[in-house]
Order: C-alpha cells, then structure tokens, then sequence
C-alpha cells in the first residue's frame, strides 16, 4: 500500500506538472488551430465591478481613457458595489467624459456584473479589474481575434509590475505566472484557453449569460463562450498590468477565496469535463483546473508516506530528502518575510508553491462544506504601467 501510494502521488504529479504542459504544446505543434486576426474598432463596453477601491478607481478611470482606441466606440461602466467610501463621489467626476456609474446596494460581484451588462449596447463586453492598468494598446490588441467569426472570447496578458519590496507571494507568483503565460500561448494554438484572467478579457455581447454567484466570475464568464461551441483565445499583446501579491497572510487568505470560487464554478460548468462533446478542451480543463487544484492531495501523502520508505532503497531516501529540503527552502522563505529580511528569489517559488497548495486544501474543503464566498473585498493596489509600452 506504501508504494502505492507513493508511485500514485508521483505518477499524478508528473503528469499535472510536466506532462500536461507538453501535451498541450505537442498538440498545439502537431494540431494547429489558427485564428484570423484584423485591425477593427467594434463598440466596446468596458466593465468594472467595484466595492471601496476610492484609492485605484481615478487611476483606472484615466488609464481606460486615455487607450489608444476611439472614443466613440468607448463605453466605461462602473458596477459600484456598495461602496461607501469616496468611490461613487469619484467615478461620478468622470461622467462628463461618459463613464456611467452603476450605484448598487452590497450583493457581490456576480449581480454587480449582471446589473451592468444590462445597461451596455457595446457589440465586445471588456471585463477589468479595478486595479489593472491597460498597456496603451491593449483594446486594439483585444479586439483583432474577434475578426473570426468562430471566436467568442479573447482572454489578455495579465503582467505582474515589480514592488519597491518584494513580498514573498508577489515573487512567487511572478514566477508561476511567467509558467502559465506559455501554456496559455500553447492552449489557445491548440484551440482554446482554458479560461480568461478578470485584468482583462473580452466577449461578444450575445454569448453573456448571467454571473452565479459564488463563482470565480472571469472563470465562469470566458467558460461560457466555449460552452456555447464558440472559441477562447489568448492575445499576448492584449496586456494588463498588476500589482504583485502583498503580504503571505493576506494572500493566502485571497487565494482560499479565489480557488474556493474556481472550484465551484468547475462544478457549475461541469459539462465542459466531458469529452465527448469537448474534445482535448474538457482533458485540459480536468487537468489544469481539477488535478491542479487538488494536487495538494498527492503532495500530502508524498511527504507522509516517503519517510516509511526509507529502509527500501536510496531513491525514497532521496525523496524524501527532497522534499524536506524543498519545504525547508518554504519555511526558510516565510520566516525570512516575517522577520522584514530581504527575501531570495530562490525562496520565492517553494513558498509561493506552498502557500498556493495549502490555500487549495482549506478551499476544498470549503467545497465539500457547501461554503460559498459571495462578497469580497479589494486586496491589491493599482499597478504602474511600464514606461514606453
């Protein structure tokens, strides 16, 4: 039962890590699915769902308008969800120059974005968050895939800005992204993107179906373009700026929100995982968005189980060695966070790892609970867009 348990939990994570990704990249080489691209302008209706971010909306608000795409073509919404700090007062000085705010009572962001939509009339739905600052470019880059009338979505680049100090959880997550970012280029030559990020992504108004609540919203929203037998493709050049993750505490608190959000919307959007009507698309759903998140599982039997082995050989013992030096490296990472001391980049990524795995241990069981997250509160700052870009 030892080994098996073992061989299962490495088989299962070396097919999640590094035989998926290479899947994905032998079939978008062997099986291209080209899309068109073209320079055209549709009306765009720009969506924003906000609760108490008085401190990143102006920035936001003078960043949509300033892009390099005509104005006439242009509609900014802004979903206030409850705020009662300075942000409706805030929004409403931009009205002149035709931001339109949505001032809601508190229900979450799924009925903020709902609520909104029914007010656009443009032809292209841009969903944003609050504190993402769009390259000068991104709406034209955006908008070229839908030139091809089997496109339904395109999912941005979010980049991540450096912080004046480099939090634990910001490095790490600069990292895996950078990972993600590949495999998003690899998925959408091969068809689809598994989904888009909420910085910035896009669909074709007639695709929108209401937000359920308790969902991952940009999840659930690029999903249901693929749902309804339409394309979801990434365009690199489309590219938001973020700012890193903050402390550890905070994010893993962020994290636990967003993956107990993801899973449920998996649940929600279960059809997907079917091959038979999905293709390669349900395989890379299954094993990017249901074995990653709960690889947290093999990861735990590993460290538990590898030590049981020792007296079987010099690989277990390197294993489990491994491991320890590897969580040794994670622990060394948040105390060096803790205690204010200049964080290693070689720190970074096995904590952030760790961090992210754990956060997905708590969320599932907030899916077996029944435990929906249906409010939130803004966690991140608004991200300086790099000079020249």
């Amino acid at each position: 039962m030892r080994l098996f348990l073992f061989w299962s939990s490495v088989g299962l994570l070396i097919y999640t890590y590094f035989l998926f990704p290479l899947l994905v990249a032998a079939r978008a080489v062997l099986r291209p699915r080209p899309h068109r691209e073209a320079n055209i302008t549709p009306s765009v209706s720009v969506i924003i769902a906000a609760h108490n971010e008085e401190a990143v909306i102006g920035p936001k608000l003078d960043n949509l308008l300033s892009l390099d795409y005509p104005r006439d073509c242009l509609e900014v919404i802004v979903a206030s969800d409850g705020s009662d700090d300075g942000t409706n007062e805030l929004v409403r000085t931009y009205e002149w120059q035709g931001v339109h705010l949505l001032a809601l009572p508190r229900q979450g962001k799924a009925a903020a974005l709902n609520a909104a939509v029914a007010e656009t009339k443009g032809e292209i739905l841009v969903f944003s968050d609050a504190n993402s600052i769009y390259a000068p470019g991104a709406l034209r880059a955006l908008v070229r895939p839908f030139a091809d009338p089997t496109v339904g979505g395109v999912a941005g680049n979010q980049v991540y800005r450096p912080a004046p100090e480099a939090s634990l959880a910001g490095e790490g997550e600069k990292q895996y992204w950078g990972l993600d970012r590949q495999l998003k280029l690899y998925e959408s030559a091969a068809g689809n993107v598994i989904s888009a990020t909420g910085a910035i992504y896009a669909i074709r108004r007639e695709l929108f179906a209401p937000v359920a609540e308790g969902v991952t919203d940009d999840f659930y929203t690029s999903t249901g373009v693929i749902a309804q037998g339409y394309r979801l493709v990434f365009a690199p050049q489309a590219i938001a700026y973020e700012a890193v993750a903050g402390k550890s505490g905070d994010e893993f608190g962020r994290k636990v929100r967003v993956i107990t959000r993801g899973l449920r919307g998996v649940l929600l959007r279960r059809e997907l995982l079917d091959p038979r009507r999905h293709g390669f698309y349900a395989l890379q759903l299954f094993s990017h968005k249901v074995l990653r998140r709960l690889v947290a599982v093999p990861l735990l039997l590993l460290a538990l189980v590898s030590p049981l082995l020792w007296a079987r050989g010099a690989l277990y013992r390197l294993a489990t060695l491994g491991q320890a030096l590897f969580y040794g490296l994670a622990a060394a990472g948040i105390a060096a966070e803790r205690s204010g001391r200049k964080l290693h980049r070689l720190l970074a990524l096995p904590a952030y790892f760790s961090l992210v795995n754990v956060a997905a241990l708590q969320a599932t069981l907030n899916v077996l609970r029944g435990r929906s997250i249906v409010v939130w509160e803004p966690t991140r700052a608004t991200a300086a867009p790099e000079e020249g870009r």
